[in-house]
C-alpha cells in the first residue's frame, strides 16, 4: 500500500546507505570526536557562514529539544512557543520534566510573530510568573507551514531587544529549505537564530540530529548537558557520516525539493476531490479535513494519519511525503482516493 503516513517510516536514503556502508568497517574514536563528525560540522560551518559556532550530534528530536532547553535556561525560566508546537504536543511533557514551563501561544498557523512575544512578555510582568528567557520556533512548522525572512529577522529583533534566546527546531528543516516559495538560506539560519537544530531523521537519514549553537553564552559546558542528559552517542561517527552524505551536493536540500514536490501533487489532487485545507502549506506535510467515514475508506488504500479533530468535528488528516515518495506515488494516490470515493 501507498504510505504517507510519515516522513520517517523508511529507512536513510541510498546514498545516505551507501556511505555509511562504505565506512562500516572502520574503526574511530567515539562520543563524536572522530573525524567524520569533524567534517560534517565543517560542513555546517560553513553553510551558516558562522565560523565561531559548535556542532553537536544526537540521536532524536525530542532528545535534542530537551538538552537544548534545559540547558538554557535557569529553574525559574520559561520557553515560548506556539501551540501546536512540537514541544507543547509531541513531547510528554518532556521540556516540563526538566522543570521548565512551556508557554504556549494560540497560532492559526503554527507560527509565532514578535507581537505575539510581546504580550506574552507583557503578561509575564513580575517574579511571581515563571520568566519567558527563549522563543522555541519550527521550520517547518507543525501545520506545514514555514517563516520567511522577514519574519525570521524579525522574531531574531524582538528576542535581542527582549534579551530572549532564540531556538529553531529544524527537524523537517530539508522541506523549508526545497520550499518553493522559501528565502531564508543557510547563512540566514546562523545569523537570525541562537540555537539552530538541523534535521536528520525526518530528512533522509536513518537517525540522528544536529545541534548548532551560535550564541556565545550557550555554548559553555553543552557538553556536559548532552552526557547528563543520556544524549552523548557513543557511535557518534554515524551520525556524522550521514550528515556529511546529506550535506554535500545539495542533498539535503533536493530531497526536501523533491518531496514538496510530491506532496503539491497530493494538495491539489485533494483539493480537487473537494477537501478542505485548514493550513497553507508549501512543504511535505498537508492537512486536509474530512469525515470519518471518508478516512476510513482511503486509509484502506492509502495509508494516512488523523492529527486529531477540527472544530467543525471532522478530522483532520495528514498527508506526509518523504525521501522516497515520487510524483508517480502521488498521482497513483490521487486515483485510488477518487476511485475509492466514487
Amino acid at each position: 500500500m501507498l504510505s504517507f503516513l510519515n516522513d520517517y517510516s523508511e529507512g536513510g536514503h541510498p546514498r545516505v546507505m551507501e556511505d555509511l556502508m562504505r565506512t562500516n568497517q572502520e574503526s574511530t574514536v567515539g562520543y563524536g570526536f572522530d573525524r567524520y563528525c569533524e567534517e560534517a560540522r565543517s560542513h555546517i560551518t560553513r553553510k551558516i557562514k558562522q565560523e565561531g559556532a559548535e556542532t553537536w550530534f544526537l540521536a532524536g528530536g525530542t532528545l535534542t529539544n530537551l538538552t537544548v532547553i534545559a540547558h538554557a535556561l535557569k529553574p525559574h525560566q520559561a520557553v515560548i512557543t506556539a501551540c501546536t508546537g512540537h514541544i507543547n504536543v509531541h513531547e510528554t511533557g518532556a521540556i516540563e520534566a526538566t522543570g521548565h514551563k512551556v508557554l504556549g501561544l494560540p497560532s492559526e498557523n503554527g507560527k509565532l510573530t514578535s507581537e505575539m512575544i510581546e504580550d506574552c512578555l507583557a503578561y509575564h510582568e513580575d517574579f511571581f510568573f515563571v520568566e519567558p528567557k527563549m522563543v522555541y520556533i519550527s521550520n517547518t512548522t507543525e501545520v506545514g507551514t514555514i517563516y520567511s525572512k522577514k519574519e525570521l529577522m524579525d522574531l531574531k529583533a524582538c528576542c535581542e531587544k527582549n534579551n530572549l534566546y532564540l531556538f529553531m527546531d529544524g527537524a523537517r528543516l530539508a522541506y523549508a529549505l526545497g520550499a518553493e516559495e522559501n528565502d531564508i538560506t543557510w547563512e540566514d539560519l546562523g545569523r537570525y537564530t541562537d540555537v539552530l537544530f538541523i534535521g536528520g531523521t525526518k530528512c533522509g537519514a536513518m537517525f540522528g540530529e544536529a545541534v548548532t549553537i551560535i550564541h556565545e553564552k550557550l555554548k559553555k559546558d553543552f557538553k556536559y548537558s548532552i552526557k547528563q542528559r543520556g544524549g552523548l552517542f557513543a557511535k557518534g561517527r554515524l551520525i556524522g557520516v550521514q550528515f556529511i552524505s546529506l550535506l554535500q551536493e545539495n542533498l539535503y536540500e533536493e530531497i526536501g525539493k523533491r518531496a514538496n514536490e510530491a506532496a503539491m501533487i497530493l494538495r491539489d489532487g485533494l483539493k480537487e476531490l473537494g477537501f478542505i485545507s485548514p493550513y497553507d502549506s508549501p512543504s511535505n506535510q498537508q492537512f486536509v479535513l474530512m469525515t470519518e467515514e471518508e478516512f476510513q475508506k482511503i486509509s484502506s488504500v492509502v495509508l494516512c494519519g488523523v492529527e486529531g479533530k477540527w472544530k467543525d468535528g471532522r478530522c483532520r488528516v495528514r498527508f506526509v511525503t518523504g525521501w522516497k515518495n515520487t510524483e508517480e506515488e502521488a498521482k497513483e494516490a490521487i486515483e485510488k482516493i477518487r476511485e475509492i470515493l466514487s
